[in-house]
């Protein structure tokens, strides 16, 4: 069958394969006379085009920013009462203000119960906790349980 197409298009075959090495030949002087007649602008261009690409590499170098780490050692005096004569403090519980519900909340957050937790043991939802922490925040001036903790030990609120 192959040779039965190739004798019906055997003019249409000749004729294509001396027009693509014309056209093969005609490209290839082109190739020529541009390398020949511009070699000067093309050896430019392929320089500037190394240059480009050094140039960026160079400043994308260059503007990183540096990262540097730095540890910082910070000594902090942290007050725990763990003293067995515990003697707690009604004057400053009064000037507080701070409820009994309040204070049991900052025990138990003492102990180290989540706002759940605390909700379960004492009976109450867990926004109700929620209110009593922040109420608890307010009047020791703290902005975290860590630091209501240490403030009320100081304080000798809690053991």
């Amino acid at each position: 069958m192959s040779t039965v197409f190739l004798a019906k298009n055997k003019l249409i075959i000749i004729y294509g394969a001396s027009l693509a090495l014309l056209l093969l030949i005609l490209k290839w002087l082109e190739y020529r006379f541009v390398v020949v007649s511009h070699s000067f602008e093309i050896y430019i261009g392929g320089i500037a085009l190394i240059f480009m690409g050094l140039g960026i590499w160079l400043a994308l170098k260059l503007a990183k920013p540096k990262v540097e780490t730095v540890i910082v050692e910070v000594e902090k005096e942290v007050f725990i009462n763990s003293n067995p004569d515990f003697v707690f403090n009604e004057a400053e519980l009064e000037k507080l203000g701070i409820s009994k519900r309040e204070l049991e909340v900052l025990q138990l957050m003492s102990a180290g119960l989540s706002n759940n937790e605390i909700a379960e043991k004492l009976f109450v939802s867990l926004n109700t906790v929620k209110t009593h922490s922040s109420k608890l925040f307010e009047k020791l001036d703290v902005k975290r349980r860590t630091q209501a903790i240490e403030k009320a030990k100081r304080l000798s609120l809690i053991q």
